[in-house]
């Protein structure tokens, strides 16, 4: 797929198909998450997998109970990893800079999803401390969103964008 039809084809899907998501192409959206551009190149993130049966329903409970996120065969939990960058960028580096760098790894999977023809949703919505301890993940690692992967089970009706005029900003000259 070209780059824009890619930009054009994502959307958040909320209804996944029981097919499972073979595993180079889950070997691809990982290396797309690894090749995201980080601060530094420190890669201050962690990128933790959940694929059984047991592990999505755990995940989808503390996610408020958002069952779609049950019916995805592959989550990949993407966590902050501060300490990573605190040393080159101090306060800046943990708490900002691991963030953006766990974001944008979570982007550029999403984005290789889609690609690969792969239906995604990003989920914000959980309670990080349970879920940290779900995954195993230590104190400092800290979960910044749960990316479901699977064949779409629905057909998402388009969303309307803000108008660049509304959301794009010159500078006071």
């Amino acid at each position: 797929m070209e780059f824009f039809d890619v930009l054009k084809s994502r959307h958040s899907i909320r209804a996944f198909a029981p097919a499972p998501v073979e595993p180079e192409k889950l070997q691809a959206i990982l290396n797309a998450a690894n090749g995201a551009p980080s601060a530094g190149n420190l890669q201050s993130y962690e990128i933790y997998l959940a694929q059984r049966p047991s592990e999505t329903r755990a995940i989808a409970a503390v996610a408020f109970n958002q069952g779609f996120v049950a019916q995805a065969p592959i989550l990949l939990i993407f966590c902050s990893h501060a300490a990573r960058a605190v040393e080159k960028y101090r306060e800046r580096g943990a708490q900002l800079y691991s963030l953006q760098d766990a974001t944008i790894a979570c982007a550029f999977a999403m984005l290789a999803a889609t690609a690969l023809g792969l239906a995604t949703v990003w989920i914000g919505a959980f309670d990080p401390d349970a879920v940290r301890k779900l995954i195993g993940a230590p104190v400092g690692i800290t979960p910044v969103a749960i990316l479901p992967i699977g064949y779409p089970a629905e057909q998402p009706e388009l969303t309307t964008r803000r108008p660049l005029e509304e959301l794009v900003h010159e500078m006071p000259g």
